[in-house]
């Protein structure tokens, strides 16, 4: 269940209560406001319920500032909402059928605004991601130069790179030009701090070209692009249904940590064969782990309010698609003659 409060001025209280009634939410009140606010309504409705609330609520306050809306998980309720009487069930059965295509993709689903706030948390770039970045890069490339995969777990565990990756397949779903750029931001600045670390380390330990772990960073195939392509849907899909992200957040760090402090650590020893090769990798890896995490935010439904920005967000996926791909298939080319 969900707990929605709405303050709003007082002249809006007919409409308010009207969009509330057509929710048909678990149950509802209105009172006086709190603060700068004239009115004030609290509404509990089921997981999965809410989207059109909210949206109907924006449209109905526009851009006036003498409104809030605030949404809460609710963890318990006593006593329990009834269950549904037959009659219910079958009315609520007869309006699945006619909202099918909505229904299908957004049940169990995170409000957008949810979800959007989870996503953007992630992709700040500030002191915590960098401090974090360089944590996990030193521990993964002494993980992967004393061929310890324990160590090289615990640097995933650390990575703070699920953040950037959700951000910009989220932007790229809703048509958001600002948090794109933010998520790219975020992504490059982590990803090169972590690639000049890790480059500083191979300058200063003894670098063991025999380790398993370190060399096979360098090995492309089918596998790999399998991996990228279920970390980024499993992210995705966690985050979209208001599941735990964390242990997804490890898998998505096995795609893109390892290859990229191999990449650096390469380079730093003068490797630059096998530099090349797990910097193809990370790269192929970005691509599936993006694209896969795109596809399921455009699955679940995941789209901006208003038609206009919903016809500028379809053409951005289609647009972003195109160019992923595109950059996919010149990648897999650059990685077969590589490897041949």
């Amino acid at each position: 269940m969900r707990f929605i409060k709405v303050n709003f001025p007082a002249d809006k209280t007919d409409a308010v209560i009207a969009a509330i009634e057509a929710a048909k939410p678990i149950d509802w009140s209105l009172d006086s406001g709190y603060g700068q606010f004239e009115k004030a309504a609290e509404i509990v409705v089921a997981k999965g319920s809410g989207q059109k609330l909210l949206d109907d609520l924006q449209s109905l306050f526009g851009s006036s500032k003498d409104w809030r809306v605030t949404v809460l998980p609710v963890e318990a309720s006593i006593p329990r909402p009834p269950e549904p009487t037959n009659e219910e069930k079958a009315a609520e059965k007869e309006a699945a059928k006619v909202e099918a295509h909505n229904t299908s993709r957004q049940k169990m689903m995170s409000l957008r605004e949810e979800l959007y706030q989870k996503v953007e948390a992630g992709c700040n770039l500030n002191l915590d991601f960098i401090v974090l970045t360089i944590l996990s890069t030193i521990v993964a490339a002494i993980g992967l130069n004393y061929d310890n995969v324990t160590i090289v777990i615990a640097a995933m565990v650390i990575a703070p790179l699920l953040g950037p990756i959700l951000a910009f397949s989220l932007a790229t779903a809703l048509g958001d030009l600002s948090l794109m750029w933010r998520a790219t931001k975020t992504a490059l600045a982590g990803l090169g701090v972590g690639f000049g670390f890790a480059a500083a380390i191979a300058l200063i330990i003894p670098i063991n070209l025999e380790s398993v772990e370190l060399m096979s960073r360098t090995i492309i195939g089918p596998e790999v692009m399998i991996l990228a392509l279920a970390s980024g849907a499993a992210a995705a899909l966690s985050m979209s249904t208001g599941l735990s992200s964390a242990l997804v957040g490890v898998m998505v760090a096995v795609a893109l940590l390892p290859p990229s402090v191999a990449s650096a650590v390469f380079l730093g020893v003068g490797d630059y064969t096998n530099a090349a090769s797990a910097a193809l990798l990370l790269a192929i890896n970005v691509v599936c782990t993006v694209l896969s995490a795109q596809f399921i935010f455009v699955w679940k439904g995941v789209r901006p309010r208003l038609w206009m920005a919903q016809q500028k967000a379809a053409k951005a996926v289609k647009v972003n698609a195109a160019l992923w791909l595109t950059l996919l298939a010149v990648l897999v080319v650059l990685a077969s003659r590589l490897t041949g």
